[in-house]
């Protein structure tokens, strides 16, 4: 196939982008380098040193012998020149990652919050509309979140984003009174955004209902957990392929912080009780669930496919026991800059990757060290100041909350 990504050079679009090649796709990245300006603008950049996209892109050519193609696009401002990729490379399906990824990030002024939704909301509209407009019968494979369901469970496991629910109804088809009955439907699973980001992929998800309704698209929306761990088979391959290892307040993910912290000697930061439970997946099973999803893509007319791309959950306080058992590390609980509750319970489906052959990576003592691995050969490259979280939620923005908090995605 021929498939674009965009957004791959970022943290799940370049290791992505790297499988995808290997199993001889023929790839193309979109990808207007956002992510490294971020990296500038708050001062924190990633902990493994990351090549330019010039040089990743050149060092997988020399390692693989295989070529991926770059494109400078801003897809959520260049309309043209999307829809002329789309159309000019008979693109055949797209990895759209071309979204601001961080819900700290997305909190941490008015400015942030504006660009996240100008970005975001603007991206998936430009992709949709210009799949419409191509006329190609383009698979889109969208990187959603499992924040878009909240994080309480309404006493049931979470479907992978539908629901079936009964209707009491006391008209007829016409909307005339009749004796009351019972009607089934099955609905979008009600959403519940705890941040201006999750917001977006609340829109999203919306829009994706629309788009498939309305035009026929071929739409695949995937619900990620809390991605974990730094590298794939493909980025492990050279060192100039490394993948992204973000550990500040914004961008970095809560158990890749601990792993991070543990290596450099910092105290494992958990938010106020640390009962928050959260989804999780290894950064390998990301891109394996992207290619199972290409090879199982809805058929044109069908409602949106959505999947909840998620291995395991664990809460907070009980990951950062497990690491501070084995890197001998220790656990500050720490003011909460959230907007949540204090504790919670997930429980999910996820049994259509189980069925179509995922073989989950579930969260190993083994695994852990290869990551803290990874952190104590870069620890040099830490700055220990961009560890704490400062993006605040609102309410607690006027409360005074203390700034020294770190973030869990």
């Amino acid at each position: 196939m021929k498939i674009a990504i965009l957004g791959g050079d970022g943290f799940c679009g370049w290791p992505t982008s790297l499988h995808l090649s290997n199993l001889g796709h023929d790839v193309v990245i979109v990808d207007n380098l956002s992510r490294r300006r971020i990296d500038e603008e708050l001062g924190a950049n990633s902990l493994t040193p990351i090549q330019s996209i010039e040089d990743r892109i050149a060092a997988w050519h020399e390692v693989s012998g295989k070529t991926v193609e770059f494109k400078n696009i801003d897809v959520a401002q260049d309309y043209d020149a999307l829809l002329s990729l789309i159309v000019d490379d008979q693109v055949d399906a797209i990895v759209h990652f071309a979204e601001q990824r961080a819900a700290p990030y997305s909190m941490k002024s008015p400015k942030n919050k504006r660009y996240t939704v100008d970005n975001n909301v603007n991206a998936t509209n430009n992709v949709l509309t210009a799949i419409v407009e191509s006329g190609r019968n383009v698979h889109l494979v969208h990187l959603g979140t499992m924040g878009v369901y909240g994080y309480g469970t309404a006493g049931m496991k979470i479907p992978e984003g539908y629901l079936d629910i009964e209707v009491v109804a006391d008209e007829d088809k016409n909307g005339n009174p009749a004796e009351p009955h019972r009607v089934q439907q099955q609905i979008l699973y009600p959403t519940n955004p705890g941040s201006v980001y999750h917001l977006t992929k609340v829109l999203d998800q919306n829009m994706f209902a629309y788009f498939a309704k309305n035009d026929q698209l071929r739409i695949t929306d995937l619900h990620q957990g809390i991605v974990w761990g730094t590298n794939t088979r493909e980025t492990a391959m050279d060192e100039r392929l490394v993948n992204r290892f973000d550990y500040d307040g914004d961008y970095g993910t809560v158990l890749n912080r601990f792993l991070m912290q543990a290596a450099v000697g910092y105290p494992l930061t958990v938010h106020g009780t640390g009962g928050q439970t959260r989804a999780f997946i290894h950064i390998q099973d990301t891109v394996r669930c992207i290619e199972i999803a290409l090879n199982n893509p809805p058929t044109r007319g069908d409602r949106v496919m959505i999947f909840n791309q998620m291995t395991e959950t664990h809460r907070v306080r009980d990951l950062a026991a497990l690491i501070a058992k084995i890197a001998d590390a220790k656990v500050e609980n720490v003011p909460n800059p959230r907007n949540e509750a204090a504790e919670n319970e997930l429980h999910v489906r996820n049994d259509t990757f189980l069925d179509l052959g995922l073989n989950p990576t579930k969260l190993a003592e083994g695994l852990l060290l290869e990551v803290t691995d990874i952190a104590r050969k870069y620890a040099d490259r830490a700055d220990r100041s961009k560890i704490p979280a400062t993006s605040l939620w609102t309410s607690n923005q006027q409360a005074g909350v203390p700034a020294s908090v770190a973030g869990n995605k």
